[in-house]
């Protein structure tokens, strides 16, 4: 699979200062965006593997097939050259995203 989803732990609170305690665990250092409702981003791939949380709102990530749900905590990792697009909650998104 090229894709992995992983849940909040319910270790706290999914607040963006836990977000990026998480990424600096991993050495990894995020860049933050938003959108707002409704947004939809066009299939793409990336070159390299994508790491991203979501810290406030939800966006929905379509994947091989998969629609994947993100809320705050949740994250996604795609390896490079998976085809995604995704289409931003009624509320509007922010997200941490780092590249390994």
């Amino acid at each position: 699979m090229s894709y992995t989803l992983i849940a909040w732990d319910g270790k706290g609170e999914p607040t963006r200062a836990a977000v990026e305690e998480r990424f600096s665990a991993e050495g990894l250092r995020p860049s933050s965006w938003s959108n707002g409702p409704g947004d939809r981003y066009g299939e793409h791939s990336h070159t390299y593997h994508k790491v991203l949380y979501c810290v406030d709102g939800s966006i929905t990530f379509h994947v091989e097939g998969h629609a994947i749900e993100l809320h705050p905590g949740d994250r996604l990792d795609l390896t490079p050259g998976t085809p995604h697009s995704a289409v931003v909650g009624s509320d509007g998104v922010t997200c941490l995203e780092a590249s390994r």
